[in-house]
């Protein structure tokens, strides 16, 4: 797993998984930095063997915000994250995934938001429109390497329960917003996790390019 500054989290998340009977290392990098994700797959295969898939989790917002009041910098920084990550991470997998680079297929699954869907105006209208370019770079990847052995889809969560809010500047959004989902309630991580392992595993095998909504019917 892959961290850019919070290393005792991540030190966590990889005890946990050795606790369960699991593999895992955690490496340091920024996927907006093309350097760094080159070296965090190279460090990976070399801990880890092959690649067999990715799931490109990596994203930011800012502080609420109109558009009216955005600036380029922020643009940037949460453009090079969300967008330019998520296509340097895929192109690294897909580089040894392919069956035409002799590779043996996998696949990959990227965390877009529901946020691509609603526009989330007056809060975070960069932040859905870097999301709907992962909608739309899913399923044109999807298409480019499906012959390549490669599947490519989407989970979409809506609100859940996580420390991404607290960038926002509002820890508890979720709660003030949760009325307007249909089941009356904010997501558990545990389930947008579980929608990526089904997508990740053979039960998925004949799909690709589909982007699975978990909003709780919003």
């Amino acid at each position: 797993m892959n961290f850019r500054r919070d290393e005792t989290a991540a030190r966590r998340v990889v005890n946990d998984i050795s606790a369960s009977g699991g593999r895992a290392v955690a490496i340091q990098a920024d996927v907006g930095n093309e350097g760094d994700v080159v070296r965090l797959f190279d460090e990976a295969t070399a801990a880890l063997g092959p690649l067999s898939a990715l799931v490109n989790n990596a994203g930011i917002l800012e502080t609420q915000m109109r558009v009216a009041d955005v600036d380029a910098a922020r643009l940037e920084r949460i453009f090079r994250v969300n967008v330019t990550g998520a296509f340097l991470c895929a192109r690294e997998a897909v580089r040894r995934l392919s069956t035409a680079r002799g590779g043996l297929g996998g696949a990959i699954v990227n965390v877009s938001s529901a946020a691509s869907r609603i526009g989330s105006p007056g809060e975070y209208v960069d932040y859905a429109a870097s999301k709907g370019a992962i909608d739309t770079f899913t399923i044109g990847l999807a298409q480019e390497v499906a012959a390549e052995g490669i599947r490519v889809n989407a989970v979409r969560p809506g609100f859940i329960y996580t420390d991404i809010h607290a960038s926002g500047g509002e820890p508890g959004r979720v709660d003030r917003v949760k009325a307007s989902v249909p089941q009356q309630r904010g997501g558990a991580p545990e389930e947008v996790a579980r929608a990526i392992v089904w997508l990740l595993s053979d039960e998925a095998s004949f799909t690709t390019g589909a982007i699975l909504d978990v909003a709780g019917g919003r």
